[in-house]
């Protein structure tokens, strides 16, 4: 039978719709917080150790509390175990630096936790972390070369859709913090927010000019079958009680996690810290 030709473009505007309907509740599907659990690492090995991490501690509590979320808080390696990090929707590297592993074994199980489908948040020196470990490095997206004093200066916001940096403005002002420069940067990273040196009124040297004037801050990526999500931002204490990076922590958490789901170990297939990442 002939199709009405008045009817075509009522069930071409209905298909539209309808998609778009579920474009939209796919992306106003927000995370299930009271489903979540993360564990704090905040192991230090020889070296600076950051005076803030007790109060990053405190705020990821906090925010755990206020939105139905569990959280664990360790500095104990012997917490990397197959059995023990299944349970944890996030990783959250706050503020660890140099060496915070004793054995390869432990490595390894952080490597089959992000191959299993898990995710991680590095906060600040976090991207300090294992320097001498490759596969950390690429996970993370870098490692830590070195940074100016500490200033104030802006965070020019790329993504203003993304959950950790919707609620700033497009400059977000830091009275004090440390602008970093990381080394070794990958290549398929998503840049959400960089540091604008042009604002930096003391600088310590000769700033990369790698990136022109700005210099990558947040970002994330996909890696080894995980999701990683880190922000160099955060050095002060005092700036974990403040409302605009706790907020920034917790839509990284977010964003980290992406769409819920249970780690799967049958896809884990890492026996050493030297494994090269398999293609998908």
């Amino acid at each position: 039978m002939k199709q009405n030709k008045f009817l075509k473009p009522i069930y071409l505007l209905f298909t539209l719709l309808l998609l778009s309907s579920v474009i939209s509740n796919t992306q106003a599907q927000k995370i299930k917080w009271n489903k979540v659990k993360v564990l704090i690492y905040t192991k230090n090995g020889k070296g600076y150790v950051h005076d803030n991490i007790a109060a990053s501690v405190v705020a990821i509590q906090a925010l755990g509390k206020q939105h139905g979320f569990g959280v664990d808080v360790s500095d104990d390696p012997l917490t990397f175990t197959d059995e023990n990090l299944k349970q944890y929707d996030a990783l959250i590297f706050s503020n660890t630096n140099n060496d915070v592993f004793d054995t390869d074994a432990q490595r390894v199980a952080l490597m089959r936790y992000i191959q299993a489908g898990g995710n991680f948040v590095g906060l600040h020196s976090a991207s300090g972390t294992e320097r001498k470990w490759r596969w950390f490095k690429d996970m993370l997206g870098g490692t830590f070369f070195w940074h100016e004093p500490g200033q104030s200066f802006t965070v020019n916001v790329l993504d203003s859709k993304n959950p950790s940096l919707a609620h700033l403005p497009a400059k977000w002002e830091r009275k004090t913090d440390e602008f970093y420069f990381v080394k070794e940067m990958g290549v398929n990273l998503t840049v959400l927010a960089v540091n604008d040196h042009s604002t930096i009124q003391k600088p310590a040297g000769k700033a990369l000019d790698t990136f022109g004037t700005v210099f990558p801050s947040v970002w994330w990526h996909e890696y080894d079958g995980g999701r990683a999500f880190y922000t160099s931002l955060g050095h002060q204490k005092e700036d974990y009680e403040q409302e605009d990076l706790r907020k920034h922590i917790l839509g990284a958490i977010e964003w980290a996690i992406g769409p819920q789901k249970a780690r799967n170990y049958g896809k884990a297939y890492a026996t050493s810290p030297t494994d090269e990442v398999r293609k998908k």
